[in-house]
């Protein structure tokens, strides 16, 4: 699963990224850049979510953990914040949001936690060049009732592990490579589909991080800065 993330600036973006965002007319560095850094995005917070409508692209804050139009009350978001590759398209609290509301998901990186003689130690997971990362994801709109506000949510689509993150945890965020951006919130449903089925191995490195990003009440730099596990800081438990 993917349970934690990040999104901070000043980012950075490849050629092929920073043209394809063109296309789509969306300033989605400067989006990022002028907002707060958010170094630990964990379920139920607003998030930094590009979706796709009459207006166009656009990018906006939406709460993790996708509610279903159907819910009775907000309680099944904690459940959605992850939505298997291999069963998106069929599962009844996403295959309505993955016929017509794909979206996704900007990162810096994301956290995994492996298990190891001191406990369970978080690491972070990130471009080797240290470029914005983009997650495969569906949302939704939902309200408790007809007289209340619309509350958008939007849930992450995992699959297999590459390389790096599968010695950490057995599932990962689906990585879109910039080529497929515009194709994964346009197409149809078999062809975004089979676009889930055929994203290639993301290029990743990691490193272990404080334990402290482990409460989501936690949101500083150091969050994101490799430690050596056996001196960890104490002040940033």
């Amino acid at each position: 699963m993917c349970g934690r993330y990040a999104t901070y600036g000043p980012v950075s973006v490849s050629r092929q990224a920073r043209e394809v965002l063109d296309e789509l007319d969306l300033d989605l560095v400067s989006e990022i850049n002028q907002r707060d850094d958010a170094f630990n995005i964990a379920p139920t917070h607003r998030a930094l979510v590009v979706t796709h409508g009459e207006q166009g692209y656009e990018a906006g804050l939406l709460r993790w953990g996708l509610i279903p139009s159907w819910a009775k009350d907000a309680k099944l978001g904690a459940k959605t914040i992850n939505a298997r590759a291999e069963t998106v398209a069929t599962k009844p609290a996403f295959r309505n949001a993955f016929k017509k509301r794909r979206c996704l998901i900007p990162a810096s990186g994301f956290f995994e936690w492996r298990v190891e003689s001191a406990g369970k130690q978080p690491y972070f997971i990130h471009d080797p060049a240290g470029h914005l990362l983009m997650f495969a994801g569906v949302w939704e709109a939902w309200r408790p009732s007809e007289n209340d506000d619309w509350l958008k949510t939007f849930t992450i689509i995992t699959g297999a592990p590459g390389k790096v993150s599968g010695d950490i945890h057995d599932r990962q965020p689906v990585i879109l490579p910039p080529d497929v951006w515009q194709a994964w919130m346009t197409d149809t449903v078999d062809e975004a589909a089979a676009l889930l089925a055929a994203v290639p191995e993301a290029e990743l490195v990691s490193y272990p991080v404080p334990k402290a990003v482990g409460s989501p009440r936690n949101n500083r730099p150091e969050l994101v800065q490799p430690i050596t596990v056996d001196a960890e800081p104490d002040d940033l438990l």
